[in-house]
């Protein structure tokens, strides 16, 4: 029987871009500050396994957010929002980590995220290398352009929630267990359509690092890019390009792990993910 996890969830106001937003979070631990990010269309639960683990939490204070729009975070109360289209812009997605890390007065945070999550890592780590001590990117590239038709799909009358929960489940590596793999989907099931369409407008479209990776200097933070196996939406040959061009950022294949490694085989990620976890513990502790 697993021991109870201490996990605390609790509400903050954030401003961001002139608008206030009532966000849901969860946190765990005590130590460095670890700020995991969702992927599009996703929520918070997809980190539970990571926020419950105590050989993280023994060393690091787990914060994860749900983005305004997703899970529990409502759209916010002094916005008529659904007069217009949701879009996820790279400046209001920066903004809103800056804001959250600031009103929770971190201090040299690291952030890890995934997916779109992992896009923003890296574009933290070129915007604000003085916030962070460091960014984990998973399932990260230079940018993600060419399938932006998907979107199109993702909300539709004809199309069900049903297709997104199927179509990610594909993506997550075959020999991940089936139950994760299922856990995986069912969060997506239950997603807006609308939401997760606007989320790719960050992932397709505006995020791009093609001109300005070169400029992001790892001796300010460090950056760290994970790449899955099987991962067809950001390959493995992707993540190695997106490194490659970041002079002192290191980089790691994950065998046997798909898109959504801290969701659909916790147990394989968490042993490349605890190597880099160690060295910056150790780092701050030099």
């Amino acid at each position: 029987m697993r021991p109870d996890p201490k996990v605390v969830g609790k509400y903050i106001y954030l401003a961001v871009d002139g608008v206030e937003y009532r966000v849901y979070y969860e946190e765990c631990g005590e130590g460095i500050p670890l700020i995991c990010q969702h992927t599009a269309g996703g929520e918070g639960r997809q980190w539970r396994h990571l926020i419950e683990d105590p050989d993280i939490t023994s060393r690091f204070r787990v914060i994860v957010p749900d983005l305004p729009y997703h899970g529990k975070s409502l759209p916010p109360s002094d916005v008529r929002w659904w007069e217009s289209d949701y879009r996820l812009t790279k400046d209001g997605f920066e903004h809103f980590i800056v804001e959250l890390s600031q009103k929770l007065e971190l201090e040299q945070p690291v952030y890890l995220g995934c997916s779109m999550g992992g896009h923003l890592a890296l574009d933290l780590a070129h915007d604000y290398p003085d916030e962070f001590a460091a960014v984990i990117g998973l399932e990260a590239a230079l940018h993600s352009h060419g399938a932006e038709g998907l979107m199109n799909y993702l909300n539709h009358p004809r199309i069900a929630n049903d297709f997104m929960a199927a179509q990610m489940y594909g993506i997550c590596a075959p020999m991940s267990p089936e139950e994760s793999r299922q856990e995986t989907a069912w969060i997506y099931s239950q997603g807006s359509p609308p939401v997760f369409r606007g989320d790719l407008n960050y992932y397709f479209i505006e995020h791009d690092l093609t001109d300005g990776v070169h400029e992001i200097d790892t001796s300010k933070v460090g950056v760290y890019v994970l790449s899955g196996e099987y991962d067809y939406s950001a390959t493995p040959t992707l993540g190695i390009e997106l490194a490659n061009a970041i002079e002192g950022s290191k980089f790691t294949v994950m065998d046997n792990m798909g898109h959504f490694p801290m969701s659909e085989n916790y147990e394989l990620f968490k042993q490349y993910l605890m190597p880099i976890l160690d060295e910056i513990y150790q780092a701050s502790r030099a």
